[in-house]
């Protein structure tokens, strides 16, 4: 048996022409702040987001305004979320080493992990505000020891939102400004008369921000290129359609382009599902984006059995993969792509976007072929160094190197290492096949 598609979602030519257009939209964009800088910003900013304060960066007193507009409780939820990340990031910090090794005699070789200097943080805020990519971003680059983390968020109905930049502020962000899509990471990455640029950007945002980051790869580094939020549900039929409805649209609500997909080999289980859709977008207060979210983009795929689901998922390499079955743990152990496994009915997505502790920002656009998503080790360098110790074991070294580069014809690494050989004292003529 083939796995047999219940629902469909839009095609790959229909999703190519959109990204056709933002992609020339972006590149005009970011050309215009290169050439104009806080000038550009600021029109740019009046555009789109009807905001042009007298300076984008917050001020102390700024960012205690916000606070205090906070109930004890919101700073209370804020810092258990941010307590959480960071032990996460901690724990995983720890377990990245330095190393150094004598691999042969004199021969000292190692590698150290050092933090990036400066990072740009983007918190998306235009529909939602984005209080949880303020964890994600600012505390794990914190744990990471990057110095300088500056941080972005466009205004939130005229202002800037209090909840994100309180997170902002309580994470460990060392500038904060008030601005958003485009010309934030623009000008976080580019610089500007008043922003000094970053060495690397980090955070979502949507399909501008994230056409900006690769447009702007290379200049900075970039967390991943980041296309609509994912999710893939596994299920079987120790599950019912009220979950698995429940978690398909609390997915599908982050915006009208992205996907939410079920897979499994319970027929009956598709088909509630499908019901019970249609029945909470009758009262979900985020059903316009959720409903056209699964309109367009929502599958339900029918499998005969566990790894018929196991090999669809992997070729499906969603950023989120929830596994409702009786074994989720066989998924664990054989599943090769996907951003972050949430196992089990007790947990779900949610947790993992909010405040569980493990990072939300992961790969999509089937990204998990090849790479995870964010962490602590995307702020590190792993740089080498080596050192010989010893006259002896220079010209060892130098009389195989010598070798090599005849091979290759590279005359001039072949006079580096035929000098030590020379000064060193090989015990043979450098070039001799030993």
């Amino acid at each position: 048996m083939m796995a047999a598609f219940l629902k469909t979602g839009s095609t790959d030519a229909e999703k190519n022409e959109d990204n056709n257009s933002i992609k020339s939209a972006v590149e005009a964009t970011l050309s215009e702040i290169e050439k104009h800088g806080d000038a550009a910003v600021i029109e740019l900013s009046k555009k789109f987001d009807n905001w042009a304060p007298e300076t984008f960066r917050l001020s102390q007193q700024d960012i205690d305004s916000c606070l205090k507009e906070l109930t004890e409780e919101n700073i209370k939820d804020i810092k258990f979320a941010q307590a959480q990340v960071r032990n996460f990031a901690e724990l995983q910090r720890t377990a990245i080493t330095d190393i150094e090794v004598e691999t042969l005699p004199g021969v000292i070789l190692g590698h150290k992990n050092i933090p990036i200097n400066s990072v740009g943080c983007y918190v998306p805020g235009g529909k939602y505000p984005m209080v949880a990519s303020a964890h994600m971003s600012i505390v794990t680059a914190g744990v990471a020891g990057v110095k300088r983390i500056i941080a972005a968020s466009p205004p939130f109905q005229g202002k800037p939102n209090p909840a994100v930049i309180a997170a902002m502020h309580l994470a460990g962000a060392t500038e904060i400004y008030c601005l958003g899509g485009i010309q934030a990471v623009g000008a976080m990455a580019l610089g500007t008369e008043t922003i000094q640029s970053v060495d690397m950007l980090v955070g979502p945002g949507n399909a501008f921000v994230a056409e900006a980051k690769r447009q702007l790869y290379g200049r900075v580094g970039i967390d991943l290129f980041a296309g609509p939020t994912e999710t893939l549900l596994i299920a079987d039929d120790t599950v019912d359609g009220e979950m698995c409805a429940t978690d398909l649209l609390g997915q599908a609500e982050h915006g009208p382009t992205s996907p939410a997909i079920l897979v499994t080999t319970s027929e009956k289980l598709a088909r509630d599902t499908m019901t019970e859709i249609e029945r909470q977008l009758d009262i979900l207060s985020t059903a316009p984006i959720a409903r056209k979210a699964w309109q367009d983009h929502g599958q339900i795929i029918l499998c005969e059995n566990d790894e018929e689901m196991l090999k669809v998922a992997d070729e499906i390499a969603s950023e989120h993969v929830q596994v409702m079955t009786r074994n989720p743990d066989y998924f664990l152990e054989n599943m090769t792509n996907y951003g972050a496994l949430f196992l089990g009915p007790e947990t779900n997505v949610s947790y993992g976007d909010k405040v569980i502790g493990t990072n939300h920002t992961l790969p999509t656009k089937k990204a998990a072929r090849y790479t995870g998503g964010l962490w602590v080790g995307k702020f590190l360098k792993t740089c080498t160094y080596q050192r010989i110790q010893t006259p002896e074991a220079s010209a060892m070294i130098g009389e195989y190197c010598s070798r090599l580069c005849e091979i290759e014809g590279f005359a001039g690494h072949k006079e580096q290492a035929d000098l030590r050989v020379r000064r060193y004292g090989g015990s043979n003529v450098a070039g001799k096949s030993t």
